[in-house]
């Protein structure tokens, strides 16, 4: 599994505290002039002295333990190293995924129109991998959209993923089961409404912003200045939508294609991204996915008039 182990973390963090430390020998004076950026179960890795968990502004990662906090400073420091250590030593960036109408379509059952209703029997057989109930309250269906296995098969190979959804930690966990039951993919990187109640930031995900993409089918619920790392998926309507006068997927028995369907599209578009960030490496401190990803909207909108 692709993951940064809390050893490997505390290997960078040690490197970067070099940057923070102070230059005067140990003393209380040197203390209490560090800034105690990295806390690491509530002790200070730079200065080694015990932090108040109330001491200065704080990130945590939900996909970290609770017990490592980073400050400002560190966590700009440390998104710039991890994003370092993922190209050199594995040639990999970071993707950031939605879950719904990006990955997948869900829809309370209680919702489902006539036409709909025998998709409550397939949600239960063993035909249909694809389909499944989520029992919550009130209980809802989960279609993944059509290609996601080898969407997340061959992204895997080119970036270290998040999930990144506003639905709840139990949702969540619902949809990993079906799309990564072993954590390959995911790990512990996934990001939820509990920790990021209002607008999407790439502040929570532990990546210099150069080095991230974001696929997601709404511009709306990210933050304007991550606007330039997002690609905007064609949303999956599987299920009917309240809204949508013509008959769903589901009513008239069919899916998306999945050769030509959305995920196909984006996971093109992420080959040539990945291709043209590695294609030089001695220029990989100065590559940046937003800059790509600007030439190449650009490039398709010349073919295109």
């Amino acid at each position: 599994m692709t993951t940064i182990s809390i050893r490997e973390i505390t290997s960078l963090v040690e490197k970067i505290s070099l940057e923070l430390k102070p230059a005067t020998k140990e003393s209380s004076s040197s203390r209490s002039s560090c800034g105690h950026s990295y806390v690491f179960y509530g002790i200070c890795i730079v200065c080694k002295s015990t932090v108040n968990k109330s001491n200065g502004r704080a990130f945590s990662y939900p996909f970290l333990v609770r017990v490592f906090r980073l400050r400002q400073e560190a966590a700009t420091l440390t998104k710039r190293f991890t994003t370092q250590y993922y190209c050199l030593n594995e040639k990999k960036l970071h993707l950031v995924l939605d879950l719904d109408k990006t990955l997948l379509h869900a829809t309370k059952v209680a919702g489902l129109s006539k036409a709909e209703k025998y998709l409550i029997v397939e949600a239960y057989s063993d035909e249909w991998d694809d389909l499944r109930a989520f029992l919550n309250d009130p209980v809802y269906l989960i279609k993944l959209q059509p290609f996601v296995r080898m969407f997340l098969e061959e992204a895997n190979k080119m970036f270290t993923m998040y999930v990144y959804t506003m639905g709840t930690r139990g949702y969540a966990k619902a949809v990993l089961e079906l799309i990564d039951p072993k954590g390959i993919y995911f790990g512990n990187r996934v990001i939820t409404r509990t920790e990021s109640p209002e607008l999407k930031t790439l502040d929570l995900v532990l990546a210099d912003e150069r080095g991230v993409v974001i696929v997601d089918d709404r511009r709306d619920v990210w933050t304007c200045h991550h606007h330039s790392n997002l690609v905007k998926i064609h949303e999956y309507k599987y299920f009917r939508v309240d809204d949508y006068k013509q008959r769903s997927l589901s009513e008239k028995r069919r899916d998306e294609s999945e050769n030509n369907g959305a995920l196909a599209f984006v996971l093109k578009l992420l080959k040539e991204v990945h291709c043209e960030f590695f294609k030089v490496e001695q220029e990989l401190g100065s590559k940046d996915v937003r800059l790509i990803l600007q030439e190449i909207r650009k490039k398709r909108l010349k073919l295109s008039s």
